[in-house]
């Protein structure tokens, strides 16, 4: 379990950096508006663009995505439909938190959890093309619309040319599926700036809860728990059962989707919230509730499936 806590505790400490950052008031009050700006323009598609383009396509179109394509999708459509029931949110907010049920936490912590504990980074790659190719681009097109009050077929499909986050994502994609191999020279900058794009997250995240109570704001409470609850303790057990009796998976494979599907509401969620002024409550306490539960749920799959 040494790469789990390995890698929550890297998190953490990135974290609470920006938190200290935040309280010594390091950079001014819109510091963290400013990292978070900077990641979704510049360095968040840089390190897309390199991880994709870099992918073995073998890897990535298998039977774990489909796995993780199926899991997501659900939690995603469970939580609409509870929100449909109960709280009829906007339709930004509601798409945060279905965002936040099913979109895994795939490269801060799903990497070195691919490495330390299943031993092969590339489990990671389907979840990886999975959420950037397909629920990014989806999500931030609703966002959009959203954000402009209106639908827009023109919005819709001119979409993809408007994002960096899907330009860098499908480029990246293309190359891979092409078997284009990059030089070093050209590879090295993006490299570069794509480095720098989980930082600088994980820093506006914890700028963001200076001054702030999670958990504390009676608002949104009852969604706040109902999406950790569904991508904490939900998605990896219908990953399971999709992985085991669907698709008639066992041993390394299996251990491998379930504990993936068992990761934290990934940080990108709090991003786009931000960047689109809604649901980012939601965003915030639903990505830290996810990170501190998926620790011991983690260790209760290896305990069972490893």
């Amino acid at each position: 379990m040494g790469g789990v806590l390995l890698g929550f505790g890297i998190i953490g400490f990135v974290i609470l950096v920006g938190y200290i950052a935040a309280r010594l008031r390091i950079g001014g009050p819109e510091a963290g508006f400013v990292l978070n700006r900077i990641a979704f323009f510049i360095t968040g598609p840089a390190l897309l663009f390199t991880v994709l383009a870099q992918a073995d396509i073998g890897d990535v179109f298998s039977v774990p995505l489909l796995v993780a394509l199926i899991s997501a999708v659900s939690m995603a459509a469970i939580y609409l439909v509870i929100n449909l029931v109960f709280w009829r949110d906007p339709l930004g907010r509601s798409t945060i938190g279905s965002m936040a049920s099913g979109y895994v936490n795939a490269n801060n912590i799903g990497l070195p959890v691919a490495v330390y504990v299943l031993g092969d980074a590339h489990y990671v790659a389907p979840l990886i093309v999975i959420q950037l190719v397909i629920f990014a681009p989806i999500g931030l097109a609703i966002l959009d619309i959203s954000a402009r009050g209106s639908v827009s077929f023109g919005a819709i499909l001119s979409q993809p040319i408007r994002n960096p986050l899907i330009i860098a994502s499908l480029t990246g994609l293309v190359i891979a599926v092409l078997g284009i191999e990059l030089p070093d020279a050209v590879l090295a900058p993006f490299e570069l700036l794509g480095g720098a794009a989980v930082p600088l997250i994980l820093m506006a995240f914890g700028m963001s809860l200076s001054g702030q109570k999670p958990f504390a704001a009676n608002d949104g409470r009852s969604r706040i728990v109902v999406a950790s609850t569904l991508k904490t303790v939900a998605m990896p057990a219908v990953a399971w059962l999709i992985a085991s009796l669907g698709f008639g998976l066992s041993g390394p494979e299996l251990f491998a989707v379930v504990t993936l599907a068992a990761l934290p509401t990934a940080q990108n969620i709090f991003n786009y919230a931000s960047r689109y002024d809604t649901g980012v409550v939601l965003a915030r306490d639903t990505v830290l509730a996810t990170t501190l539960a998926s620790v011991p749920v983690i260790v209760v799959i290896a305990a069972l499936l490893a």
